[in-house]
């Protein structure tokens, strides 16, 4: 993509650095986001409305924003958005520079795209790639997307994650969520329609309260052979209370098999919160039946 310089101005004046304080006792910081948190977010509106990804947010106590011109801000929380893990900031402002979402049911496999991230503060680096992917995602933490977008980058320092994944006309198509390790598909993107069908309602409510919240039992997991296998357990989360230990096999959920790790998230969420998901388990080459109390999300890390 030959960006003009006018594009990348324009986008790169409409990212802010942001920097956000957050206790040692909120659960987030302990489960590896650490307290001291410096991410990437974009202008979405002209007095100050920025968008980015919620972990930056967890349990924060404070929130400032840099802006390219080095004016740091302080910023207020909008809304948290803990099943798509957008979530929106404001500082006060007007007539600032930002940029349109757009949904990614426009782009295409193959799709030239550029991104600009912060690099802490008021500077900024510029990439470019492709979309090398399109359609669900589910991570190790309990996560799920309906719909995502992997990007491939051409350079190995990527910036910060939060900041817009854009096309051609400079539209954020994505928000950028985690860097990858492969570079086949360097970033993963969370969906611009993922902000514009939700954005009125947590303006309004701070939280999504048209779509179920999504349900967590506090472990980490892969899939290994058709089987599902507990990598991890959160501390005082209902996997741990439960008795969840690292490397237990899940057979089923409800009586139901489990194969792979979208169909345990699945059972989970057809709950739900304080109701019991029932997990039978491997364990020591013994089968055991460990009901485990689902909760929100938001319940343990909001």
């Amino acid at each position: 993509m030959n960006a003009t310089l006018f594009l990348l101005e324009k986008v790169a004046h409409a990212t802010v650095g942001i920097h956000s304080a957050v206790p040692s006792s909120h659960p987030s910081a302990g489960i590896g986001l650490g307290t001291d948190r410096r991410g990437t977010g974009t202008l979405v509106s002209s007095d100050g409305l920025i968008i980015t990804v919620n972990y930056m947010l967890m349990g924060a106590q404070q929130v400032s924003v840099t802006l390219t011109s080095g004016q740091e801000l302080p910023a207020a929380i909008v809304a948290q958005d803990f099943t798509t893990n957008l979530a929106l900031l404001k500082i006060d402002g007007h007539d600032l520079p930002f940029l349109q979402a757009v949904s990614s049911l426009e782009c295409s496999l193959g799709q030239q795209i550029f991104m600009v991230s912060s690099l802490g503060g008021e500077r900024r680096c510029a990439d470019v790639g492709h979309i090398t992917y399109l359609g669900p995602f589910d991570a190790a933490w309990e996560f799920v997307l309906e719909r995502c977008i992997c990007v491939t980058a051409s350079a190995l320092n990527i910036g910060l994650n939060g900041g817009p994944i854009c096309n051609s006309r400079g539209q954020i198509v994505g928000v950028s969520y985690l860097n990858f390790a492969d570079l086949n598909r360097a970033v993963l993107a969370i969906p611009g329609e993922c902000f514009i069908s939700s954005r009125d309602e947590l303006l309004r409510h701070g939280k999504r309260v048209s779509v179920p919240s999504r349900l967590w039992l506090g472990v980490l997991s892969y899939t290994l052979r058709e089987h599902v296998v507990i990598a991890d357990v959160v501390p005082g989360s209902p996997g741990a209370k439960a008795g969840l230990r690292q490397g237990d096999v899940v057979l089923a959920a409800d009586e139901r098999e489990i194969r792979d790790r979208r169909t345990l998230y699945e059972a989970v969420n057809r709950h739900r919160p304080g109701e019991t998901v029932t997990l039978k388990i491997l364990r020591n080459n013994q089968v055991r039946s460990i009901p485990v109390t689902a909760i929100r999300v938001e319940d343990y890390l909001g």
